[in-house]
């Protein structure tokens, strides 16, 4: 089980040049969690796909069904005291620090393609390129 960020959920959904890499992440380790912030995250990323008329609307929302399948009861609420506190000790975003805290609290690593999370929380952030 590992924590993925938005971003590593998009490269899965959006045919791109992080796509593979995703993937391999996938077919490595399945079971993917995220805090549910990831639904808001991904509905915006998937708006500028629409606004930019990269994807039309039935397109992205094919797109949203087949996430939100794929994180069916693998999402978590948080807790805002320990996401502030790793905003205090840390560089990130409030944003960030919730897959920080999921992945905290599970002991598991979080997935990500962020380089601010990759050097702020090293113990833990594994980089989408290097994860096996």
């Amino acid at each position: 089980m590992i924590v993925t960020d938005t971003n590593v959920i998009a490269y899965l959904f959006l045919e791109g040049e992080r796509t593979k890499e995703a993937e391999s992440v996938l077919l490595s380790d399945p079971e993917w969690v995220a805090p549910y912030l990831w639904r808001s995250e991904f509905r915006n990323i998937l708006a500028l796909y629409i606004r930019k008329s990269y994807l039309q609307l039935d397109d992205a929302s094919y797109i949203m069904q087949e996430a939100e399948a794929l994180m069916l009861g693998k999402e978590f609420e948080m807790n805002s005291k320990q996401i502030l506190d790793l905003v205090k000790q840390s560089r990130c975003s409030a944003y960030d620090c919730e897959y920080v805290a999921l992945a905290q609290k599970l002991e598991i690593n979080l997935v990500t393609a962020d380089r601010k999370i990759l050097s702020e929380f090293p113990s833990i952030a594994v980089s989408l390129s290097s994860f096996k």
